[in-house]
């Protein structure tokens, strides 16, 4: 089995009040390791002391992350992924940006209000003694550069992964009854994790929605099973771990 868990931990230098990530990224580790994923994906995570404290205290998990670039302080956002390091080993590591000159640094797709990375890994599953390719990403608001972005995504994984077994996590900024999730998911190129699971979403904006939106996707390849998944909507009163509900899901390899 493979838990895996998606989590847009919210950029550490956003002006949150009781919400910064100073009074709640303590409360971002334990949900983490609540669930104590073996493929963890991460979204809008700094590059400063937030990635810091990410790898500080997620020492079982080895990290991999690009900086998206572009300008501002946003510059050094990344989408970032994690395995626990003693359950895999590292074959190979790789990124490229979602727009129409993916091998260059920052380059910003369509019209994307910012630079979007994928970042993947090729990682030999000890217990099983098989192979897989984790991808993690961070899809654009703006609607063309979603729309595209998605067509980019299903063009490389046809491309570059082809039957290899295949799990992506991702913020998507987009529900599941949009064009970018019927993409990803036509002709058996993906399953959604959580298709028979309670319509719960994830995006809640420190508790305001009173619908979270489904905006966090795990997705699979034919080669895996979801045994059991699940929303964290665990919160101490107004204090959230974030302004997205982290997403898990328990996979298992396909005879």
């Amino acid at each position: 089995m493979i838990k895996v868990m998606s989590f847009n931990i919210r950029y550490g230098l956003a002006a949150d009040g009781i919400n910064h990530w100073q009074h709640r990224k303590a409360l971002v580790a334990d949900r983490i390791y609540a669930f104590a994923p073996d493929l963890l994906g991460l979204q809008e995570c700094l590059d400063n002391e937030q990635a810091e404290f990410i790898r500080n205290t997620l020492s079982d998990y080895s990290f991999y992350g690009v900086h998206r670039e572009g300008v501002g302080e946003s510059a050094l956002e990344m989408a970032p992924l994690l395995w626990e390091t003693s359950a895999f080993q590292l074959l190979e590591q790789e990124h490229f940006w979602l727009s129409q000159t993916p091998d260059i640094a920052g380059s910003k797709g369509w019209d994307g209000d910012f630079p979007r990375t994928c970042t993947w890994v090729k990682l030999l599953h000890r217990a099983s003694n098989k192979t897989l390719v984790y991808l993690n990403t961070h899809f654009d608001y703006q609607p063309i550069a979603m729309l595209e972005s998605a067509k980019q995504l299903q063009q490389w994984i046809q491309q570059t992964v082809q039957d290899c077994p295949l799990i992506v996590t991702g913020d998507f900024n987009s529900e599941k009854n949009s064009s970018m999730f019927q993409i990803l998911t036509e002709n058996g190129l993906l399953f959604d994790a959580h298709q028979h699971s309670a319509n719960k979403g994830t995006f809640h904006e420190f508790g305001k929605l009173r619908k979270p939106e489904t905006l966090d996707w795990v997705l699979h390849s034919k080669h895996f099973t979801a045994l059991d998944c699940n929303i964290d909507q665990y919160h101490e009163g107004a204090l959230y771990p974030s302004d997205h509900y982290p997403i898990t899901t328990v996979l298992d390899w396909k005879d």
